[in-house]
């Protein structure tokens, strides 16, 4: 008769639960492996292909399928494909595999980088509690001072890099002062785990699974002292520049599309979280917490938004994380009747 040990049991099921919710978020930074196949470089006329991943408003909207009923009195069916993170989304946009996707803050700036042909098209409105800085639950540390000289896990070139640069210079601390652990999310959550970093810095829904699943406290999130944003944490809608430039119009209506899906989120927050899990399958507590911080409203990427993206990019550059300056404001598209205004 074969026993069952329960200890390892329960580590399988941890690292199933952290398995999960690294494919099911867009911010995983090209730290898993596959890579996007080109269907065509060609536009088709009657497809639209949107890129998305599993949590985030992309998912919602194909769940409803809101998006395909506006489309179809044209004639233009949607395809759907899944990638498991923003890199390689932007990279499936840049070589034709799709012509729409949405990521955070810090993928188009590499992307760009490296030359990407892309359009910022839109943007949600800032989201700053849905990343921090945690410590574990008996920790210490009270303050983001306290980080002085201590091991701090993150994702390398990630959103939460920023946050972690921006809290430090509000605390006073150099970067050069702490010990930065550069770890996946599946990976930094278990050295967080077992003690072998003093603080992790991430977002949802890993961030809601670390404080559910493993009871982490939160030194801070994006927000300052004074209450005021320190980071936003966007999340940016992209289209090929091609696609854009040949069917703005398109583009102009998936973007009311997830206006009206913000609208119907923000009202039934227990609907959207019930959606997420059935598409996740993630547990529905922590989504429901990562989904009370998401803010929805898209709307076209505006001057000022533009502007603190070129700050993180500034900032990328400073910390050797790409090779060369980006200027943000060349990749921005403008919307028919911005075009029409000039």
């Amino acid at each position: 008769m074969t026993t069952t040990n329960p200890l390892r049991t329960a580590s399988q099921r941890r690292r199933l639960i952290t398995a999960a919710l690294v494919l099911a978020t867009g911010l995983a930074y090209g730290l898993l492996p596959g890579r996007a196949e080109a269907q065509s470089n060609h536009i088709d006329p009657k497809v639209l292909r949107i890129g998305y991943q599993k949590y985030g408003t992309l998912t919602l909207l194909k769940a409803r399928g809101t998006l395909e009923k506006r489309l179809a009195p044209q004639g233009i069916s949607v395809r759907w494909t899944e990638f498991p993170a923003g890199p390689q989304l932007l990279e499936g946009l840049n070589v034709g595999a799709i012509d729409f996707g949405t990521v955070g803050e810090a993928p188009p700036i590499f992307a760009q980088a490296a030359g990407a042909q892309l359009a910022y098209v839109g943007n949600e409105p800032p989201a700053p509690v849905a990343e921090a800085i945690v410590v574990p639950r008996g920790s210490a540390l009270r303050s983001v001072a306290d980080l002085r000289g201590k091991r701090v896990a993150l994702n390398k070139g990630s959103n939460v890099h920023y946050l972690l640069v921006r809290q430090l210079e509000q605390a006073g601390i150099p970067y050069s002062e702490i010990q930065p652990v550069y770890l996946p999310p599946a990976d930094a959550r278990a050295a967080f785990e077992r003690g072998a970093v003093d603080a992790w810095v991430i977002w949802d829904p890993f961030l809601a699974a670390a404080e559910k699943q493993l009871g982490a406290r939160v030194l801070a999130d994006g927000r300052g002292a004074d209450g005021r944003n320190v980071v936003s944490n966007h999340q940016f809608y992209l289209a090929s520049r091609p696609y854009a430039q040949a069917r703005p119009e398109i583009v102009s209506l998936i973007l009311e599309e997830l206006a009206t899906l913000g609208t119907w989120a923000q009202q039934h927050p227990k609907e959207a979280t019930t959606v997420l899990t059935d598409e996740t399958g993630l547990p529905a507590e922590v989504l429901a917490l990562a989904v009370s911080r998401f803010s929805y409203g898209a709307r076209p990427v505006s001057a000022e938004v533009l502007a603190e993206q070129q700050r993180i990019a500034d900032a990328f550059h400073a910390l050797k994380l790409i090779p060369k300056p980006v200027k943000v404001a060349e990749a921005r598209w403008a919307a028919p009747q911005q075009q029409a205004r000039r």
